[in-house]
């Protein structure tokens, strides 16, 4: 367990752009990847926050035009702003999720004290990452390689971790652990869709379900 100690305890005073390259590229030492690890997810968190304020914003904007379309009566219109506000409040509730799937993962992460600990909280750790970064690939292409990073980072710190402590990864019951986190923050994300959003106006005529939504 020394050579965990010095893994775990030795820091590292170089700048966090180098350190998340570096940390990628050679093993060092853990506690200090750890930390820089819990910080590039507490800046996507950041990112996805900002994400949905503005989605917010244009749900509000959109369903407004849904109302005043039907105040004219006119459905056609309605129908088209509405296809648009159920697309964005996918997005959003995708976002969320996402954003509450890795507040999950900071808190496990800043749980480790043991080596032990490391497997353990990192293998379904990465599970979740790997499902927050296909999900957010349509929505923000620009995280899928920020998250990439992150799930590099976070994987060589479980190699390393199990090379030193001589630990067998069990992937299933991971698997079965990161399904549970992304099934509890799908659940939380649709409750909060349903508190903040107000309903789409029902029995309005189809309209085409290719409509495309113009960038946030």
């Amino acid at each position: 367990m020394s050579a965990f100690a010095g893994k775990w305890e030795k820091q590292n005073n170089q700048s966090l752009g180098t350190r998340v390259k570096e940390s990628v590229r050679n093993p060092g030492p853990m506690k200090p990847r750890l930390d820089l690890a819990v910080r590039q997810i507490q800046v996507q968190i950041a990112k996805l926050d900002s994400t949905s304020t503005k989605l917010r914003e244009r749900d509000n904007s959109i369903f407004n035009k849904v109302v005043t379309s039907l105040q004219k009566h006119d459905t056609q219109h309605a129908s088209v702003f509405a296809n648009e506000l159920a697309e964005i409040r996918k997005m959003n509730k995708m976002v969320t999720q996402a954003k509450l799937a890795l507040e999950q993962i900071v808190l496990r992460l800043n749980t480790i004290t043991e080596l032990g600990d490391i497997v353990v909280t990192l293998t379904p750790a990465m599970a979740v990452i790997r499902g927050v970064k296909q999900g957010l690939t349509g929505v923000l292409p620009e995280a899928e390689s920020e998250i990439g990073e992150i799930s590099g980072l976070l994987s060589s710190i479980l190699v390393d971790a199990g090379t030193v402590g001589g630990y067998s990864l069990n992937f299933e019951a991971a698997n079965e652990d990161a399904e549970k986190i992304m099934a509890e923050a799908s659940a939380v994300a649709e409750q909060r869709m349903k508190e903040r959003f107000p309903e789409i106006p029902a029995n309005l005529p189809s309209a085409e379900s290719g409509t495309e939504t113009s960038s946030f």
